[in-house]
């Protein structure tokens, strides 16, 4: 049962046949959220055309990007986003360990010291108001170089675009990690529950 807000459409046309398409190689079936999201093609073509460059930037390790989307999912709240990025995850052969526990990565132990610090910069940057020291940039900066601090920095906020949109239409995990037989979600760490 769909817990949208915005109830879905047929998606038609040459376009809807594309992303049909696209969406069945990728994911193994067109996702709830693009129904939803064709109420309003202008808005689903910028998201789609944006998320697309974003996996085009690579001055940044696509595992702390990985890492850091989904630390914002699971700050958000967002079961759709946490649910792709286990599938992602997954299809880029990242290390699916670290990837299970994100969303409670304070209590674990997989984690190197630089993940962590692009963990805290994930939730830090996704609450309101940010909470992004100094010292946490200046670490990562050290660690990482401008250029790809730049592009986390950035392709947090564009993790946080996707998933507050997603909650705010009530859009939900669609078994997409369940296909790659990863387990259930995560729960959030108990540190992330106790501050928002």
């Amino acid at each position: 049962m769909s817990n949208a807000r915005i109830p879905q459409t047929d998606i038609t046309g040459i376009y809807g046949a594309v992303v049909k398409r696209f969406s069945k190689k990728q994911l193994g079936s067109v996702p709830e959220s693009v129904g939803v999201m064709w109420q309003n093609l202008p808005v689903l073509r910028a998201m789609f055309s944006l998320g697309a460059k974003t996996k085009r930037w690579d001055a940044c390790d696509p595992s702390l990007k990985s890492f850091a989307h989904m630390a914002v999912a699971a700050r958000v709240g967002c079961s759709f986003c946490l649910d792709y990025g286990y599938f992602e995850a997954h299809n880029q052969r990242l290390d699916l360990a670290k990837a299970r526990e994100v969303p409670q990565w304070r209590e674990s132990q997989l984690f190197t010291p630089l993940e962590r610090d692009v963990l805290e910069y994930a939730e830090a940057a996704t609450q309101t108001p940010s909470a992004v020291t100094d010292e946490l940039s200046a670490r990562l900066l050290a660690a990482l170089g401008a250029p790809a601090l730049l592009e986390l920095a950035a392709f947090i906020g564009f993790a946080n675009m996707t998933a507050r949109t997603n909650t705010a239409l009530g859009i939900e995990a669609e078994g997409l990690a369940a296909s790659c037989d990863l387990r259930p979600l995560a729960e959030p760490s108990r540190a992330v529950l106790s501050t928002t």
